[in-house]
């Protein structure tokens, strides 16, 4: 099984990698992706790669109990396409045809240091986020494949409340956050605010772009406050439980049917 000090890339010197990368077993690569941008008075900015963070560590985890494979945890991407909280302080957006070369480059050079394979993982939901990302996969076969939770397979073994579409910074995302990073939630603030009953996919499908634009005056939507440690734990080892699905189908071994 690989060691803590194993699994994340960064911490490998340029002799262990080789030696890793030239072992029995085939060496994947997960990418945690996210963005800068607010979430509500309560989570932080970085929540979006927390979450695809936590959600590498238990996939890491998962791929090697199977011990047919060596699962490394990529530096993340904390920047994307934010354009959804426009106007709000601290939303850094970056154009999508910069992210996607941006990835691709990530991705080949992974590719070219002996890594069989690289799974992007993306909790940023905005959809142009999305699509560029899932750029990166023209001309690189299988490769590379692309986790989110926005394929209706994956989101249907989710929260309700995910499902709702009301779940920005709302109990799903904050349930993550105080299991995978409390320090980044404010408690106080968490406590006391009110479900905001906003689902941000009806917007989209409704042409409305902006956090703005929805109603999101405090940049959050559902219900914070009914977070809970328990819910975040069971909703990273589904987001896991994606991440090995879609590597095992790319590499040809079946992906476990989602329920």
């Amino acid at each position: 099984m690989t060691t803590a000090s194993e699994k994340f890339l960064a911490r490998h010197t340029t002799t262990s990698l080789q030696a890793l990368v030239g072992g029995p077993r085939p060496v994947i690569a997960l990418v945690p992706i996210g963005s800068t941008e607010p979430h509500g008075p309560h989570l932080g900015l970085g929540t979006d790669v927390i979450i695809s963070a936590a959600a590498c560590v238990k996939a890491a985890d998962l791929l090697a109990k199977k011990g047919t494979m060596v699962a490394l945890i990529a530096p993340s991407i904390p920047y994307g396409v934010t354009d959804c909280a426009s106007g709000f302080t601290g939303a850094i957006s970056i154009p999508a045809s910069v992210l996607t070369a941006y990835l691709a480059a990530v991705c080949d050079g992974l590719l070219a240091s002996g890594v069989r394979h690289v799974c992007l993982v993306n909790n940023h939901l905005e959809p142009a986020q999305d699509a560029a990302i899932r750029g990166v996969l023209e001309g690189r076969d299988k490769r590379v494949s692309v986790a989110c939770p926005l394929v209706r397979r994956w989101a249907r073994t989710l929260t309700p409340e995910f499902k709702s579409g009301a779940c920005h910074a709302g109990q799903y995302e904050t349930s993550i956050m105080m299991c995978a990073a409390p320090e980044m939630v404010d408690e106080a603030a968490r406590r006391r605010l009110p479900a905001v009953p906003i689902s941000l996919s009806d917007k989209l499908r409704d042409g409305i772009s902006t956090f703005a634009e929805m109603g999101m005056t405090a940049a959050y939507a559902g219900d914070p406050a009914k977070a809970t440690v328990e819910e975040g734990v069971a909703s990273i080892g589904r987001l896991a439980d994606m991440v090995v699905g879609e590597v095992r189908e790319a590499l040809g071994l079946g992906a476990p049917a989602a329920t």
